[in-house]
């Protein structure tokens, strides 16, 4: 399959955000920017595009104006290695956004992330049917993933 690149609509923001998630993500950079020309649109010189690359993953950021913003149809999960790093992306990603339940939130631009632990799915989806059901119950209450809360209630411990 060749590779899929996202494309991210923003008005007149698309710099300011590339910056932003580079800075949040080790082993990104920006790449190519293009400018808008003469006669077009925006002024001249304004970023039409940059790309940017996420930790090995490359995005595009589009100037484009207002006719369209993000919503939550659309979301990017953060598969973390433990607590620790879940939490280093929740604190990041939230600082100017807002925060949703079950680990989703929208950063300052509108875009939606999901910020999920790996242990995670492992403990919605266990084997005994009832340890699933707390582990699922305790995650529908939060905003930000705790696994030791969620831990906590699969085994049936009260808070």
């Amino acid at each position: 399959m060749p590779e899929t690149i996202p494309c991210l609509w923003f008005d007149g923001r698309a710099e300011e955000a590339a910056n932003y998630y580079v800075s949040v993500f080790p082993n990104s950079s920006i790449g190519e920017v293009s400018r808008y020309g003469p006669g077009m649109p925006v002024p001249e010189g304004e970023v039409l595009t940059i790309e940017y690359t996420l930790d090995g993953r490359t995005y595009t950021a589009l100037n484009a104006g207002p006719e369209f913003t993000f919503s939550e149809a659309i979301s990017f999960q953060i598969m973390c290695a433990d607590q620790e790093e879940a939490d280093y992306y929740w604190t990041r990603l939230t600082d100017g956004g807002e925060e949703s339940q079950c680990g989703w939130l929208k950063d300052r631009f509108g875009v939606s992330w999901q910020v999920v632990p790996t242990e995670l799915p492992s403990l919605l989806s266990d084997p005994d049917p009832e340890r699933a059901r707390r582990a699922t119950e305790a995650m529908m209450q939060m905003r930000r993933i705790d696994l030791v809360e969620i831990r906590r209630a699969a085994d049936g411990v009260p808070a």
